[in-house]
């Protein structure tokens, strides 16, 4: 089965193997949303089965929590779990101090109220995310409905003074309604090109009346695996303050139980 994947799918897979194997017996574990969290979900549910391992895990999106239970994972809210060892989740774009952009599958606010409620937050990816210099991707700021063009309007105005070379934005849609996220909000994709400032573009985006959260996450991420399709994963650890990176090899032709209900 594994033949008939991408190498972006085999790099993917790769990664959120080796992240799950982060998460240890008795664990409170968050989990990310997005087709890589999707892999990791899958891993988790094989450890179980295979391994007896036991963890409670609070999923980020409703189509995480619906995976999680599929694959035999313990799912409780994040009120009765209160606090996570450990959240596991994908990135949009990530740059080398591991400054991310999320939200490109509609769940960046339940996404970052769970990776702020971790001890740790591991983020897996692809080479293909790593980037100089964040911007490249859209930010997906979420806003809620009333009034979603007035504050189309107000963010517009502020990116006027930003570090930032676009100021366009536009409403995420699905067909011909606006994207509802699960907690019943919309979405602003902003088109910035390129994101000079970060953290002060995410303080004064939460500013903005009618923005509920936006898609950077600045000091959240802990450690980034990053799979490749040969089956290497390279980890980077900022948690010292100083990066520090380690190889680990894995056999993806001898996962194949992780494909088989695909």
């Amino acid at each position: 089965m594994t033949d008939q994947l991408t190498p972006i799918d085999r790099a993917k897979y790769t990664a959120a193997h080796c992240a799950a194997d982060f998460v240890q017996d008795g664990m409170r574990v968050g989990l990310g949303t997005g087709s890589t969290a999707a892999w990791m979900v899958r891993r988790l549910g094989t450890r179980i089965k295979q391994e007896g391992l036991r963890i409670i895990a609070v999923p980020t999106s409703t189509r995480t929590a619906q995976l999680a239970r599929e694959v035999g994972i313990n799912v409780v809210s994040l009120d009765e779990a209160r606090w996570l060892d450990l959240t596991i989740d994908g990135a949009d774009e990530f740059d080398a101090e591991l400054t991310l952009i999320k939200g490109g599958g509609g769940a960046l606010l339940q996404e970052k109220i769970v990776a702020t409620a971790s001890d740790q937050m591991i983020v897996i990816t692809d080479a293909a995310k790593e980037v100089k210099t964040l911007g490249a991707f859209p930010l997906p700021v979420e806003v809620i409905p009333f009034g979603w063009r007035a504050t189309k309007a107000l963010v517009e105005e502020v990116l006027a003074s930003m570090d930032v070379m676009g100021q366009q934005s536009a409403l995420r849609v699905n067909g011909d309604k606006p994207f509802v996220t699960d907690e019943g909000n919309y979405i602003l994709d902003l088109d910035l090109g390129r994101i000079g400032n970060a953290r002060q573009l995410a303080l004064v985006l939460n500013q903005v009346p009618g923005v509920v959260e936006n898609g950077l996450f600045v000091d959240i991420a802990d450690q980034v695996v990053i799979g490749h399709s040969d089956g290497t994963c390279e980890l980077r650890d900022l948690s010292s303050g100083t990066p520090e990176t380690s190889l680990r090899q894995i056999n993806i032709e001898d996962e194949r139980n992780i494909f088989s209900d695909l």
